[in-house]
């Protein structure tokens, strides 16, 4: 069995009854509200994001964490709180992504959290920049029974990884990756499904080739090429790739940028997932990194009140309507299909 049928089979392991049943009212809802253009929502969030910090080590050029230009406070996931959370979401959530902004390893509770997870049989996935793979920590995180690992490498040499990797070395990513590999060797385990996200960029998109070899070589199980989200597009960015399929964004004829998403009036997201920051406020998607469209906060209120509660009903029902008017759509690579 192929690394990736497993990864899958994981998948399907963690559906219940009552996980199918939500996840069939989800998209149905989201079929329904979409034809018809109304705002009909049924069921619960069958995904749900959580950040465990808003820290970083690395200080990439078009993320806030990297920058730290947040207008939020940075801070760390509290277990104890993290547990209530998936004590509330569990019956009808079955994906748990481990990010949002900053680096998830940096919270010293993390892989407490991971386990905690499991013990509900929730599908448990991060992003790492890979610099805290240290033996110890790569040991850890197969015990702990993560689902899916995905490290961030852009670019095969030293010099132009740092050129979007801010302060970052190569070697220690490389190094991490090794030490996970040889865990799940040592530990004969199949997880976590293990992949190498390569943003594209200008600067390394001549490296693409060259980064799917040291992928095989290092014996990773899959190699994602990702497309950049560039906050100043409109009259050209360095960081925007020549390769067109690999760029977010289409050059037009009087030499400005558009993005190259029709923003069609309706989003997935909005029914089958949500983003949870580390103090507890309830977000629609991962655009939002300032947390400006907040739903409601959970120390407030119950997930389900902020869930079923009149902002997120109003929301949808905006999105709807003209999705181009929302500041944090106006940007956004996501389709409309479930699970595009």
């Amino acid at each position: 069995m192929t690394a990736k049928v497993y990864d899958k089979l994981q998948l399907l392991r963690k559906f219940s009854f009552q996980r199918a049943v939500n996840s069939f009212q989800v998209i149905f809802s989201f079929y329904i509200s979409r034809l018809f253009k109304i705002n009909w929502h049924w069921g619960n969030p069958m995904a749900i994001a959580i950040e465990p910090t808003t820290a970083c080590n690395l200080g990439c050029p078009e993320c806030p964490s990297g920058l730290k230009q947040f207008s939020r406070p940075t801070g760390n996931l509290k277990e104890e709180f993290y547990k209530e959370v998936i004590n509330q979401v569990a019956k009808d959530s079955f994906y748990l992504t481990f990010y949002f902004q900053g680096e998830p390893y940096i919270n010293k509770d993390f892989l407490s959290m991971v386990e905690y997870a499991n013990t509900k049989r929730i599908y448990t996935a991060t992003s790492t920049n890979a610099h805290f793979l240290n033996d110890a920590n790569a040991k850890r995180t197969v015990e702990s029974g993560l689902d899916r690992l995905i490290i961030s490498i852009d670019g095969s040499t030293q010099e132009v990884y740092e050129s979007y990797r801010k302060e970052g070395e190569l070697a220690k990513v490389i190094e991490g990756t090794k030490n996970i590999m040889k865990w799940k060797k040592e530990l004969k385990s199949r997880t976590p499904y293990v992949i190498f996200q390569f943003l594209v960029v200008k600067p390394n998109e001549h490296q693409i080739e060259e980064v799917r070899a040291m992928a095989d070589e290092l014996g990773v199980d899959e190699l994602k090429l990702k497309t950049a989200q560039i906050y100043d597009y409109e009259n050209g960015n360095d960081l925007i790739p020549t390769i067109e399929k690999y760029s977010r964004y289409k050059k037009e004829t009087n030499g400005s940028y558009s993005i190259k998403n029709s923003l069609e009036n309706a989003c997935w997201k909005m029914w089958h997932s949500c983003v949870i920051t580390w103090d507890g406020k309830v977000i629609p998607c991962c655009f939002d990194k300032d947390a400006n469209f907040s739903q409601g906060s959970l120390e407030h209120n119950s997930f389900q009140e902020i869930w079923k509660g009149e902002n997120y009903k109003n929301f949808r029902a905006t999105l709807l309507k003209g999705r181009k008017h929302i500041e944090i759509c106006k940007n956004c690579s996501e389709g409309t299909q479930v699970w595009a």
